[in-house]
């Protein structure tokens, strides 16, 4: 069953449910594989502690990918990703669990559409800010 969000149940202060994944080096793989991503910093431990990191860590992008995912969980069927703008703050390393959260900031119609707009973050296990972002959805008619 798809998921439609009513878009008149947007409210100012409504948080998103949390979308939470662990991270290592299955999942970078995997992320590495489809966008032929293979940089050693990702991959090997060595190459990650001499850039300074306890040990290979995630793509940024893979961080990006998991606000699409929030986003899009919430939204369901009813929206479209109008914008979305993060910065990568923190890296996550082998067995963090990163966590998305998100809240309504704003609401406004214009020209039959309805954009809500969103302050999200991606934290590690620990609450730490790894990647705080903006976004805004549309939901058309």
């Amino acid at each position: 069953m798809t998921k439609v969000i009513s878009r008149s149940d947007i409210e100012v202060g409504q948080e998103l449910p949390a979308f939470s994944r662990e991270t290592g080096f299955a999942v970078w793989n995997r992320y590495a594989a489809v966008n032929d991503e293979f940089v050693p910093i990702h991959m090997d431990d060595e190459a990650g502690r001499a850039a300074g990191y306890p040990s290979a860590f995630g793509m940024g992008n893979l961080q990006w990918a998991y606000l699409h995912n929030a986003i899009r969980d919430w939204m369901g069927d009813g929206g479209r990703i109008a914008a979305l703008s993060c910065q990568f703050r923190g890296a996550n390393t082998k067995g963090m669990t990163l966590t998305v959260s998100g809240t309504v900031t704003a609401v406004r119609d214009e020209d039959g559409t309805r954009y809500v707009d969103l302050a999200m973050t991606v934290k590690d296990q620990e609450g730490k800010a790894l990647a705080p972002a903006t976004a805004t959805v549309a939901f058309d008619g």
